[in-house]
This record gives C-alpha cells, structure tokens and sequence, in this order.
C-alpha cells in the first residue's frame, strides 16, 4: 500500500506551548492509527511575537529539530527574530508593485 501524505497547519495564539505540543502529538496519533499516512510537513502561523526570548528561542530549536528529521516545518511570521534563528527561509516584501519573494538560504 502506497503511503498517503498529510499536511498538518497549526494557528498558534496565546497558548503557543500547548498548541504546538498539540499538534505534534496529533501527527503522531495519526500516522500510528491511520493506515500509511504520513505527516512530513507542518506549517506553524504566528505566535511567536507574544512569547518571551527564552521561550521563542526553545520553540525554534524543537522545530529546527523537527526540520532536521524527516518533516519539513513552515514558519509564518512578522517576528523579525525570527530570521536570525532559522536558516533556510522564503521572504516576502510588500511593495507599491505588489508582493515580492526572495528564498534565502544561510551558510
């Protein structure tokens, strides 16, 4: 049987720890109880702009973790941090001719 993969997005507000544990264990959930899905890739949106340094700094870790396994993980942010931490990244830059992107990629 050809494995099925899956998309898991996550909105993350005030109860960023949560919904991010959350989410992982449901990726789990799924791929022990679901007959060949596979979740590879995850999108995390926002959240980030309310947690402390201490506590973005970890998170960025476990999904730089995560990242480094078999999952890809989308990071959706205004959280200028947030561009030092991870290294591989997609930009987008409203302008007056519209939106532009750049893919950046750190060394």
């Amino acid at each position: 049987m050809k494995a099925r993969a899956a998309t898991i997005i996550v909105v993350i507000r005030p109860i960023f720890n949560t919904s991010l544990s959350l989410a992982l264990g449901l990726s789990d959930v799924i791929q022990s109880y679901s007959g060949g899905i596979v979740v590879d890739t995850m999108f995390i949106d926002e959240g980030f702009g309310s947690l402390s340094d201490d506590v973005r700094d970890k998170a960025v870790r476990i999904l730089l973790e995560l990242a480094g396994s078999s999952r890809t993980v989308g990071v959706i942010s205004h959280v200028s941090e947030l561009k030092e931490q991870i290294p591989s990244k997609i930009l987008v830059r409203k302008e007056n001719d519209g939106s532009h992107i750049t893919w950046s990629q750190d060394r």
